[in-house]
């Protein structure tokens, strides 16, 4: 593998998600991405930090792909803290006051500004992490036998 480039996602967002996981994995979380804790929702990255806190991370690749995004008020109640990952490139001051910020690229992150921390009720916080568990679980279970995946559809 002599181009390191090829191993790399493809689209802008993907890049950042692989950032913002290794940042994270550095500070002992561990990460899943396109994680969707309840139906219409689907975060880009959501992480489980070594106490059990739960952060959402929103990667914006563009200006765009921000004021697209409609949905992010609802992963406030999916989650402990709530960051945008975005690039050296970005507008940062266009990002809500309140949020916490990740500057990331394809191959780390950092943080730059912690979000508050909203922690979650009981019973919402077992309701996260069974879904986080469940499609970490699912996810290995499908690239360590893709034939069992099929089985399960």
């Amino acid at each position: 593998m002599d181009d390191l480039a090829d191993l790399l996602p493809s689209l802008p967002g993907q890049r950042l998600q692989r950032g913002v996981c290794r940042g994270l994995r550095a500070l002992d979380f561990v990460t899943v991405e396109e994680l969707v804790p309840a139906p219409g929702l689907r975060v880009d990255v959501m992480a489980l930090g070594p106490k059990g806190e739960i952060w959402v991370v929103e990667c914006k690749s563009s200006r765009a792909d921000f004021a697209a995004d409609r949905k992010w008020h609802g992963y406030l109640e999916w989650c402990d803290r709530f960051f945008w990952a975005v690039d050296g490139d970005f507008p940062a001051g266009l990002l809500p006051e309140g949020t916490g910020l990740i500057l990331a690229d394809a191959y780390d992150a950092e943080i730059m500004r912690m979000g508050p921390e909203t922690p979650l009720s009981g019973a919402r916080r077992k309701a996260v992490l069974r879904t986080f568990a469940r499609a970490a679980a699912g996810r290995l279970q499908g690239l360590r036998d893709p034939g069992a995946v099929a089985l399960s559809l």
